[in-house]
């Protein structure tokens, strides 16, 4: 079965071709965070515009590069949900649209279940059942995951995600828009002992995780008489390692509790590099593996959405014929079922 894969949730353009023979034949990425860097944020107007100039020639990009005609499409899939709403609503409607004209079917596809399976894309794949450790700019969440479809809520942010701490803390310390690839550089050459920040609800009886407060604790860092930009690495691994610490302990904590031997990570905050080797430290003495998926792979793709709807339909789920166009704003991963 070949599938068309399309993301559109946010500030990334993700178009790729998934065949289920043959595996991921095609992808390509065009992402908006030069756009939105003049701003200090993803502006949702200007997300969707791009994501309407992008689109077409992605997609033929993709089909060439896949070296595959229109007609062997089997099925074309796009990201329904959750994200910003005009944004979903252009892949949505590109995906409608192009299967009408191709006579084809689609399958709406949940954004965070792409990136939950997207590990499954990369050698070695885990085995069912796993814990996933969500971590993208807009969800921190821990998923127990016994196969696709069934997923059961561990533990998630109350507030700010990891990800969106990472770029606020980047804001304060002038590092501009996309903050979190560039925070982590700064900490690679600062000291994380300088600056004593707190770990938000990382002795709670809960599962649950709050960045709000760090990110409140690095403003008033910033913010004091004594403040000095020389300061500006060690603040930035004190960050970091606190963020570690939390998301390491809260998943070791869900491993204990779900007893399971395997850790998913997935979403862009799993491409950090001290987030990887304090997990692997973790992994080795509490006997569980983690798995990731290609650092490409991370962000918002096409990639993942077009391999989440093939293991859709291997699990049994029915393809859409009716060419409504709903997407979902807010959408829940948990309850979402097989088939």
């Amino acid at each position: 079965m070949r599938i068309l894969g399309i993301e559109s949730s946010c500030d990334e353009t993700g178009v790729a071709l998934y065949d289920t023979s043959r595996g991921l034949l095609a992808h390509r990425l065009h992402t908006q965070a030069q756009m939105h860097a003049t701003y200090g944020g993803v502006v949702p107007e200007l997300a969707s515009r791009d994501h309407v100039r992008r689109l077409p020639a992605l997609v033929r990009e993709v089909m060439a590069d896949g070296r595959m005609d229109w007609t062997e499409l089997d099925v074309i899939a796009y990201t329904a949900g959750p994200g910003l709403a005009g944004a979903l609503l252009v892949g949505a409607s590109f995906a409608e649209s192009l299967a009408l004209a191709l006579n084809k079917p689609t399958l709406p596809v949940h954004h965070l279940e792409g990136h939950l399976l997207s590990p499954l894309l990369t050698e070695p794949r885990p085995e069912f059942p796993f814990l996933a450790l969500l971590v993208s700019g807009g969800h921190t969440q821990l998923m127990a995951v016994e196969a696709v479809g069934d997923y059961r809520l561990l533990g998630e942010t109350i507030d700010d995600a990891a990800g969106e701490a990472f770029d606020k803390t980047a804001k304060l310390l002038g590092l501009g828009y996309p903050g979190g690839p560039a925070l982590a550089a700064l900490a690679e050459r600062g000291d994380p002992t300088r600056f004593a920040l707190p770990r938000p609800l990382l002795h709670a009886p809960t599962l649950d995780f709050s960045f709000s407060g760090l990110k409140t604790a690095v403003a008033l860092k910033v913010g004091s008489p004594d403040w000095r930009a020389e300061y500006a690495a060690d603040l930035a691994a004190a960050f970091q390692e606190a963020v570690v610490e939390v998301l390491v302990t809260k998943t070791v904590a869900a491993v204990r509790a779900a007893g399971l031997r395997r850790v998913v990570v997935a979403g862009g905050v799993g491409a950090n590099r001290r987030l990887r080797e304090m997990l692997a430290e973790a992994g080795a003495k509490q006997g569980f593996a983690v798995f990731y998926p290609d650092v490409a792979l991370c962000t918002d793709n096409g990639a993942m959405i077009a391999f989440a709807a093939a293991l859709r339909l291997e699990a049994g789920a029915e393809v859409k014929w009716d060419r409504r166009i709903e997407v979902r704003p807010r959408w829940a991963l948990e309850g979402l079922r097989q088939g």
